[in-house]
């Protein structure tokens, strides 16, 4: 079952593109072609040498998944980023190395490593089963330490939950697959191979929603081992994490077969589970309860003041009878506005306006809900049977822990020299030394909150590695105290913004990191701890999500977290002001998607637009908020995750009013008229799917882009359009972009035609207005070269000053390039040279100041086009067309760079010498003699008769 590729028709890549009133998950076959075919893109594109600068920020970390220990040598270990690939280390992770950069994904769900053999499997598709926990493409494979990467099949599974390799033969190996996260499919449950990968046989099967999010073994005994498998069901409108399947399941015969142990709990409401095996009797196993709680999971109180939970029963004569005072400080306390008081509220509801039940639901939103519904939660077992029977390790709720979302975390360790020594992790991590009876937090300010993944090591019991949303935690004290090693720039951002000062400055919202922002000059320096100012500074909490700057005081921040819960932020002063927006009383409340959309007009600054199921406006800067459409959505569905929103709106530069909106169920409109008028454009594209994107062009008043995303459909294909005539035809120009989900276009400030693209896979630029594309493909990092990582870049922005794109990744932080070369490439030319900005002189250039520190080497970037490959030289000649310098290149055809150093030949020295005897042109301490003040020319030599097939010139100040 490994990698094979299959070509499809193009008839069938065309279906995807059609409507339907239901989009089918990608094939096998598709997803297998996708991969040839980003491989051939990259290979092929124009610009796959445009380097892509990455520029944090790390402090923040991203979300851990696994993590795979060497237990002789525990300061060498992986980590595997939920969409950020692995990172190795072997220095306690003072600092880490990215191993996947050449694999076709970054998406992770289990790492496992032979450390005898240094064999590496990654298991990809984040198992956690999030909003943002992305597919992956089956089992991949390195015996090089990462060099290089085999897929070893189970394309399809898309979520790998668990991999265990026999230590006593390292070619048999048992693995956990999840199956598809927003659809049904067959290849899921435990497979096992016993050839390293060569064949596979599935030696358990429940059905196609259930699959396998946890197997252990006994230490001891390898062919000891249970699983646990999960049914569950997400769609974009609801998430059922518990079903019948669930369970958990014992092999005697190291997973040839397997038994179903039915005494652990069943039936509809048993969840996500964890195991943790301490010998062949004692195993542990966390539960994600989704049963409700006895009495709904109130807390008894004896406060005689209302609650929300008292209105959803309350009868309208009961209400009335309510005392006022008492009405009052329920309607106060809970932020109700102005107008709603004891006596207006009761009015309404005398007049039938309101019923009772709409006292409790004005308060709801999709955050509240994720925190109070009263369901068991996490829960405890233990079996010292192997599993015969179970029993409940404590008495009553552990609060606080997995609240609703236990789907997230699920996960139990024991410590392998101690029976009574398990922890537990969610929202916090806890310990008991007690078997499960009580348990203690060993969270710290310094650990961040939601945790996925815990190494005990087995000679050094409280010695502990800890994987959270914030990255990687060390402690020695079993938790008293805990090291960050947060070195990597793994952050995953929703969306990026810059402003115009000078330097510019750049904003971004981040999973469950908040909202920071930092001057475009800022480096990723361990500089910041010396000084103790780490260049990025957190402005928000929580998820964080889009931001606006205002362009007449850059202090003016407006920006929030998640399910449309935005403020305006006044940096200078640290004003905060909270978006009051809500739902007339007694309506239905308004529906906020998780990444609400927020836009500052451009035409005006105190104008501010934010997309729930409905457009808001307001025209004083957030003071005040009118719907100024109907339902911009298909209505919402019935279900536990807000839907029928908006997520994307645009305002057309040419004319104010002229709007834009798209929902994440598939409808987008517009107005022309400021939101008097209303008009659906969406109903010749494909039903259904995300509006990932709909942007008015800059350059044609009657332009529209849109960017639909099937990703929660399992729906992979990519779908791009653009319409000349505001909507009412549409164009598909997605052709050339290798299969993945669409997230991000934008069109370049300076040629119309240049249209920027990011998916779910990597970043495209087409400079024929969407007739082909070409991938981006080249990274840099602390003067290290490396291939951009195929990870999903969610947002893109241009600063058009500085002429830098940058790309918003969410796994990888910020990559930044220069525009220039995109810009001004003749594709019809032989060869060109892009314009060079001069250099100011330095005497600094190659020298140091002092005899330990490294020279500082200039560098200038010399970008250039050819059409073909081959032998060519850069040349660089003074004013008299004399040669003072010439290097060999070996550029691909497309766009190249030449990392110039500003040095000089000996002969070239001499040269420049002879012409002017004024000059003394000393050797630097690095051995190079440097270019002086001066202007020169710079040509590409492509030999033969095409000597100087191109040249532009070089200033040194």
């Amino acid at each position: 079952m490994k990698l094979r590729y299959f070509l499809a028709s193009s008839a069938v890549l065309f279906a995807l593109t059609k409507g339907q009133s239901q989009q089918p998950a990608t094939s096998i076959q598709l997803q297998e072609q996708a991969v040839l075919q980003k491989e051939q893109s990259l290979s092929n594109s124009i610009v796959k040498n445009i380097p892509f600068e990455n520029i944090g920020p790390s402090v923040m970390s991203g979300r851990i998944v696994d993590i795979a220990v060497n237990p002789d040598m525990p300061s060498e270990f992986y980590a595997g980023y939920a969409s950020g690939g692995l990172w190795y280390t072997n220095n306690n992770g003072t600092t880490f190395t990215p191993v996947m950069d050449n694999a076709p994904t970054q998406n992770v769900g289990e790492v496992t490593v032979d450390w005898k053999s240094g064999t590496i499997w990654v298991g990809t598709g984040e198992n956690n089963a999030s909003r943002s926990s992305y597919a992956g493409i089956g089992l991949l494979k390195s015996t090089d330490k990462g060099a290089t990467w085999q897929n070893m099949g189970l394309i399809d599974s898309h979520h790998i939950g668990r991999i265990l390799i026999n230590p006593s033969n390292p070619d048999e190996v048992v693995v956990g697959a999840l199956g598809h996260l927003y659809s049904d499919n067959e290849e899921r449950g435990i497979y096992k191979t016993k050839d390293g990968g060569e064949t596979w046989k599935k030696t358990l099967f429940i059905d196609n929603k259930t699959g396998i999010i946890d197997i252990d073994n006994d230490p001891a005994n390898f062919n000891l081992m249970y699983a646990s498998a999960w049914q569950k069901d997400r769609k974009a409108w609801n998430f059922e994490g518990a079903g019948a399947g669930s369970g958990i399941y014992k092999s005697t015969d190291g997973g040839d077969t397997w038994q179903q142990l039915n005494s652990f709990p069943s039936g509809d409401g048993v969840g996500r589970i964890g195991i943790a095996v301490y010998d062949e009797n004692t195993v542990y196993a966390v539960h994600d309860s989704q049963f409700r709680r006895e009495g709904d999971g109130k807390k008894s109180s004896t406060s005689n003041k209302l609650e929300k939970d008292d209105f959803k029963t309350m009868s309208k004569d009961a209400l009335l009878a309510l005392d006022d005072k008492k009405l009052d400080d329920y309607l106060k306390r809970n932020g109700f506005q102005e107008k709603y008081r004891a006596a207006n509220v009761k009015s309404m509801v005398r007049q039938g306006d309101v019923q009772p039940v709409d006292l409790a639901t004005y308060l709801e939103t999709a955050n509240t809900q994720m925190f109070d519904t009263p369901v068991v939660g996490a829960e405890v077992y233990r079996s010292n049977d192997g599993g015969a029977t179970w029993s409940k390790t404590h008495k009553g709720y552990i609060e606080d822990l997995y609240y609703s979302y236990g789907y997230y975390f699920g996960e139990i360790n024991v410590n392998p020299s101690d029976a009574q020594d398990i922890y537990i992790y969610g929202v916090p991590i806890v310990k008991s030394k007690d078997g499960g009876k009580t348990f203690t937090s060993i969270n710290a300010p310094n650990v961040h909150s939601d945790h996925h993944a815990l190494w005990i090591n087995p000679k050094n019991e409280k010695h502990l590695i800890n994987g959270n949303d914030g990255g990687i935690n060390i402690s020695y004290d079993d938790g008293a105290s805990w090291i960050k090693a947060n070195d990597p720039s793994v952050g995953q951002f929703y969306f990026i913004q810059v402003d115009n000062e000078e330097p510019y400055n750049i904003y971004g919202g981040l999973q469950d990191n908040g909202v920071w922002v930092a001057p475009s000059t800022a480096q990723e320096s361990r500089g910041w701890l010396q000084s103790g100012q780490y260049p990025w500074e957190s402005i928000m909490g929580g998820d964080g999500m889009q931001v606006q700057v205002d362009s007449r005081d850059a202090n003016i921040v407006y920006t929030g977290f998640q399910f449309g819960n935005y403020f305006r932020i006044n940096r200078e002063t640290g004003e905060n002001k909270r978006f009051d927006i809500k739902h007339t009383l007694g309506e239905k409340p308004y529906r906020f998607n998780w990444q609400t959309p927020i836009l500052l007009s451009s035409h005006n600054q105190d104008i501010l637009y934010l997309g729930g199921n409905k457009l808001m406006r307001s025209m004083d800067q957030g003071d005040s908020w009118t719907a100024i459409s109907p339902d911009l959505t298909h209505g919402g569905k019935p279900g536990n995750v807000a839907y029928g929103t908006l997520t994307s709106v645009s305002e057309s530069p040419f004319q104010f009013g002229l709007i834009y909106t798209g929902s994440d169920d598939g409808k987008i409109s517009v107005t022309k008229n400021g939101g008097s008028d209303w008009q659906v454009i969406s109903n010749t594209l494909p039903k259904d799917l995300w509006v990932s994107r709909v942007v008015a062009s800059e350059h044609k008043k009657e332009r529209v882009y849109a960017t639909l995303n099937g990703y929660r459909w399992d729906d992979f294909a990519t779908y791009i359009y653009v319409s000349d005539n505001y909507g009412q035809t549409w164009k598909n120009i997605s052709a050339g972009i290798p299969m993945s989900p669409v997230n991000v276009i934008i069109e370049d400030p300076v040629k119309e035609n240049i249209i920027y693209v990011g998916t779910d896979n990597g970043a495209y630029v087409s400079i024929n207005g969407g007739e082909s594309y070409n991938a981006f493909a080249k990274a840099v990092s602390d003067k290290t070269t490396a291939p951009l990582p195929a990870v999903a870049v969610h947002d893109m922005k241009i600063q058009k000053k500085a002429n830098h794109l940058l790309l918003g990744t969410h796994g990888r932080s910020i990559y930044r390039a220069d525009l220039t070369p995109i810009q001004q490439v003749n594709t019809g030319a032989n060869a060109q040279i892009f314009d060079i900005a001069s250099v100011r002189s330095s005497g600094r250039w190659g020298n140091s100041w002092s005899s330990w520190s490294e020279p500082n080497e200039p560098n200038v970037a010399i970008n250039y086009y050819t059409s073909n490959a081959g032998k060519y030289a850069m040349v660089i000649k003074d004013a008299e067309g004399k040669e003072v310098q010439r290097v060999a290149l070996l550029p691909s055809a497309g766009i190249n760079v030449f990392n110039y150093d500003l040095s000089i030949a000996e002969k070239g020295k001499k040269i420049l010498e002879k012409a002017n005897s004024s000059l003394d042109i000393q050797k630097a301490k690095s051995g190079k003699y440097y270019l002086p003040k001066g202007v020169y020319t710079v040509s590409l030599d492509g030999g033969g008769g095409n000597s100087n097939a191109a040249q532009t010139t070089l200033e040194i100040k």
